[in-house]
């Protein structure tokens, strides 16, 4: 541990329940196969951090030996702190699944956990370290102050952020970026696979866990049933940071899979938020559009039988495509307007 992580450890306790107005904040790292990593990662933990729940996914190398041997030290580490009248950072709660069941579900363990523990702010900090510590905290103010219901990271805004990723990441990431854009609402956020976030308690507890995807796809579903609940996002930026971990994701077929999963949170986004209770004219129009499209793409293609002669049935075809294309631009337009108030710069007003 360096100086600046090891004195902002030894904070006392009243400074660090100062600063973010007495709000408990937790910090789920969900792991597997991070025996060389996860160690590093709880140690550099900041001091504001009242408890880091480790989800072991199951992991089959010394992961979970390595968090329990961090579990006796930190609690060893702590009751000296506390003698002398500091703190030494969080308290560690190791949870291990019996089955791997994929980081998301990793998550929602950790969120089960942090909310039975009564954490008002509760951050998610995966144990490959590739997540700053030092970004920790403006990812908690905001939820913290009241002014976001989600804060995550954006890696993609600033070029010198995304210098780290390569070219294939980098397009892997802002294509499932635009989708999860259109799937989810939140039209002006960026960096969609970025897991670094901090979540309020309450906005927790309005979400139904159960259902949010327990794999990769985690994410993205979060932000689409986050739209649901009209919550309020934040982004962070902050720079990409790799090392010698090796990503879990293969985007020739994450893209495919997710891009279909995100094609299903979008229909039931429109069902819910759109037409329960009242049917709103984003729904009518995303409706007519692609409604229209896929009849058009039907004729022009002959899966309907043609109704006039050749040239006839390809002029036809054109002009539903392109009534197609304007009306869902317009449902597009009209869905970004309805939810634009959603992403907040995180100042207070």
């Amino acid at each position: 541990m360096d100086s600046m992580t090891r004195s902002r450890a030894q904070l006392s306790g009243s400074a660090v329940s100062d600063v973010f107005r007495g709000a408990r904040v937790g910090v789920v790292i969900p792991v597997y196969n991070e025996a060389a990593f996860v160690g590093e990662v709880v140690d550099t933990l900041p001091a504001f951090v009242d408890r880091a729940y480790v989800v072991d996914d199951c992991s089959t190398d010394d992961t979970w030996r390595v968090v329990q041997e961090r579990q006796a030290a930190h609690a060893t580490d702590t009751v000296v702190r506390q003698a002398d009248g500091g703190r030494f950072g969080p308290s560690l709660v190791p949870i291990r699944h019996d089955s791997n069941r994929g980081r998301g579900a990793a998550v929602k363990t950790g969120y089960r956990a942090a909310l039975g523990d009564g954490m008002d702010v509760v951050a998610v900090m995966d144990g490959d370290g590739q997540m700053d510590p030092d970004r920790l905290d403006d990812l908690v103010r905001p939820v913290a102050d009241g002014v976001a219901d989600y804060a995550k990271g954006n890696r993609l805004g600033a070029p010198e952020h995304r210098s780290e990723m390569t070219a294939w990441r980098r397009f892997g990431n802002r294509l499932l970026s635009v989708l999860t854009r259109v799937a989810s609402g939140y039209w002006g956020t960026s960096d969609s696979q970025n897991g670094y976030t901090a979540i309020s308690a309450d906005t927790l507890e309005a979400l139904d866990l159960e259902e949010v995807y327990d794999g990769y796809g985690f994410l993205n579903d979060m932000l689409v049933r986050l739209n649901v609940l009209d919550a309020r996002v934040v982004e962070v930026p902050m720079p990409a940071i790799y090392g010698d971990e090796e990503s879990g994701i293969e985007y020739r077929s994450f893209v495919p899979a997710l891009s279909l999963l995100l094609a299903q949170l979008f229909a039931w986004r429109l069902t819910t938020k759109y037409t329960v209770g009242q049917l709103h004219p984003v729904a009518v129009l995303y409706g007519l559009g692609l409604g229209s499209g896929a009849f058009g793409l039907g004729y022009v293609t002959h899966w309907f039988a043609p109704l006039a002669d050749e040239a006839g049935r390809l002029q036809l075809a054109f002009v539903i495509l392109g009534t197609s294309a304007t009306v869902t631009l317009v449902a597009l337009a009209l869905d970004r307007l309805h939810n634009r108030h959603l992403v907040t710069d995180g100042e207070r007003p």
